[in-house]
């Protein structure tokens, strides 16, 4: 039976081989310090973070996310340290900085097997962003958790000055440095949905009355997608389990008892008052998605293309495949884990065979090896059979939802690219390559970005094994690496309206004429590639003006006010062979446009090696974080934002032989022509 602890409570356990799970509301750091009999941390080596994930019988995740795995083995612990703090804290540079401001934590204490020991839910937190959650400590002999739920509002540094630790600050340092890295490499999770009440909605049906207004039509709201392994969807409605089975969630406008309807508050009487435009009403919610044709008996339901929630097509199949993302990977943490107890469980029963001298040797220890070898194969059969199970379920999903995926979500050999025109309002988001992992190499899974772009793209031209083992040379691999981004560049220029996306290249020596040929001979550049040192600063310089332009303007709140011959649509610019023919003023405007061009519609894509910039050191470490790291050649370096897993990221290239880019490009260059006569 769980214990469910509050402040201070204790609680032995049973077991020395334990998991430490922690859930919360967004992504935080989770780490562990080792202590003595009086709580003391004697040195960096005495804890474990996402830089240092490993100590004798102690790891922890590698990078900061919403669930969290810590792995304890008692036993295996130093016979010095009698206690293990379990520490969380909020990621430095962006996001929440309080805990007070996200759900409670909660974490529970669970032998191998899931089964839970103790739990506590760290409530009561408010302008703390580290906190001490549990502790593990040893008392004449015997191990117990004691939930401690100490803040600190200074942070992972006042946290680790409290245990005593001389190094708090810089190791302090050290965690959120490599949590940066853990970022830069993790695939970012849709955002939040919002509320029903908040959510815009499409045009409104006229109401009663000569004065036919009606609501501003509004642009859908993300929904993450609904997780089968969840028994409530976020908005607290069941949703049944199973993968591909990403259920229908029902608007839920918080509060208790019966809700007044949207737009309406509750008197003390009881009696609704009506806020709204008396002669504007909201939009009816949308249709019930496609339903799927019943299931034979015996049979998981077959899927069906747009089987998520949303407002559009277009919304639920985004949602659909964000769900077959996680629903891919909690099903093979879930497999994971069962093998890892499989092996830890046959390693202690082979330890107990042979601790016994009689059962070494002679056919008694033979069979207990035995025994426990025929148990571990058993339960990894039985854990790959489900494992099988649901990639089977996901594979006949992804047979029917790659096909009716539009064009920003398709791949270029889908017929989709054939019968394209030019869209009148950007997508959700936009496909950059696919994703899988080892256990299930079947499934492909897109990987979807929202647009408009949160940051840029860092297409990584360094030598890099591919999966067949080859490495290509250092000009093949330049090459593939700005084909890559004229792919990507393509695509962003073929899902926005004409004349609302531009992009710049910079090419210091002319070496990228040939990849770069389809964007130059369609005409749907700007300008031709920049060339040389001059061309360099110069369109540095004209793009740095803009984003310094547009900040004023918006600063001012006056964004219509902006001179005459500023171009507003959203600027990419594609660095080719960085950092040559970049001086100093070139790489500062560069990580300038990094850091603050996203937010006013300038995007980097840059194609570069980054050990051929290892002179400038640490300066360009913030650039090269804050961009999303792909390769030309798949390569498992992406991690999704829910276990941690690293996913091998295949690139979105055309096929070779294939005109479909060209037409593409040509159809978008008589557009934008046409738009701009």
């Amino acid at each position: 039976m769980t214990a469910e602890l509050t402040r201070g409570q204790n609680h032995p356990l049973p077991r020395t081989r334990l998991e430490i799970r922690v859930s919360a509301g967004t992504p935080i750091v989770a780490g562990a310090t080792l202590g003595d009999e009086q709580g003391a941390v004697h040195g960096v080596e005495w804890v474990a973070h996402p830089g240092t994930p490993t100590l004798p019988g102690l790891e922890v995740s590698r990078q900061a996310a919403a669930d969290h795995r810590l792995a304890v083995d008692l036993d295996a612990l130093p016979d010095t340290v009698h206690r293990v703090s379990v520490l969380l804290a909020l990621p430095a540079g962006g996001g929440p900085v309080r805990f007070g401001a996200v759900a409670a934590p909660f974490v529970a204490v669970t032998d191998l097997d899931g089964g839970e020991v103790a739990s506590y839910t760290v409530t009561g937190l408010d302008r703390e962003s580290a906190v001490v959650a549990l502790e593990l400590y040893r008392r004449q002999g015997a191990w117990k958790v004691r939930a401690v739920g100490q803040g600190y509002a200074g942070g992972l540094a006042e946290l680790l000055t409290d245990q005593n630790l001389p190094e708090a600050h810089q190791l302090a340092g050290t965690i959120h440095e490599a949590v940066a890295r853990g970022v830069a490499r993790s695939v970012p999770a849709p955002p939040a949905r919002a509320a029903d009440a908040d959510r815009p909605r499409q045009t409104a049906a006229p109401a009663h009355g000569p004065d036919h207004g009606a609501a501003p039509q509004g642009t859908p709201g993300p929904v993450p997608p609904v997780s089968p392994y969840d028994t409530q969807s976020p908005a607290g409605t069941q949703t049944p389990g199973g993968p591909g089975q990403h259920g229908t969630q029902q608007p839920y406008r918080g509060g208790t008892g019966d809700p007044a309807p949207a737009g309406q508050a509750s008197t003390p009487t009881g009696g609704p008052i009506d806020y709204s435009h008396p002669r504007r009403q909201n939009a009816a919610p949308p249709p019930p998605p496609p339903a799927a044709p019943p299931a034979e008996p015996g049979r998981p339901a077959r899927p069906v293309a747009g089987d998520a929630t949303g407002w559009s097509m277009e919304e639920r199949l985004y949602n659909q495949v964000w769900g077959m993302f996680e629903d891919l990977s909690r099903t093979t943490a879930a497999y994971r884990s069962a093998v890892d107890f499989a092996d830890s469980r046959m390693e202690k029963e082979l330890d107990q065979a042979l601790s016994d001298p009689r059962s070494r040797i002679g056919g008694q220890g033979d069979a207990a090896r035995e025994a426990a070898r025929a148990r571990h194969d058993q339960l990894v059969s039985q854990a790959r059979e489900v494992l099988d199970r649901d990639v089977a379920q996901l594979v006949a999903e992804a047979e029917v939802v790659e096909p009716a995926l539009p064009a920003a979500f398709a791949r270029w050999d889908n017929p989709v690219w054939h019968a394209y025109r030019v869209p009148m309002e950007i997508p959700m988001a936009l496909r950059l390559g696919d994703l899988h992992l080892p256990e299930a190499d079947r499934v492909r899974i897109p990987l979807l970005m929202r647009l408009p772009l949160e940051r840029g793209l860092w297409i990584d031209s360094g030598r890099s094994a591919s999966l067949d083992g080859s490495v290509p040379d250092s000009h093949e691999t330049r090459r593939l690496g700005l084909e890559t981004a004229v792919a990507h560049a393509a695509r962003l220029l073929a899902v926005y309206p004409a004349g609302e996306f531009t992009v710049h290249v910079i090419d210091p020596a002319g070496s990228g004429a040939q990849p770069l040929a389809p964007l130059v001979q369609t005409g749907v550049l700007a300008a031709p590639p920049a060339l040389g040192a001059a061309g360099v600063a110069d369109v540095l310089a004209r793009l740095t003006q803009r984003v310094d332009l547009v900040q004023m303007a918006l600063r001012g709140g006056a964004p219509d006010a902006l001179p005459p011959g500023v171009d507003t649509s959203q600027q990419l610019l594609i660095v080719n062979d960085f950092p040559h023919g970049f001086d100093d003023r070139a790489v500062n405007q560069l990580r300038y446009l990094a850091d603050e061009g996203p937010a006013v519609g300038v995007h980097l894509m840059m194609v570069a090696d980054r050990e051929e910039s290892a002179g400038y050191g640490p300066l360009l470490d913030p650039l090269w974080r804050s961009l999303l790291r792909l390769t030309p050649v798949p390569d498992d370096h992406l991690a999704d934002p829910w276990v941690g897993h690293a996913w091998t990221y295949e690139p979105a290239l055309v096929p070779p032989g294939s005109q479909v880019l060209q037409q593409v490009l040509t159809r978008v260059a008589a557009a934008r022509r046409s738009w701009g006569g």
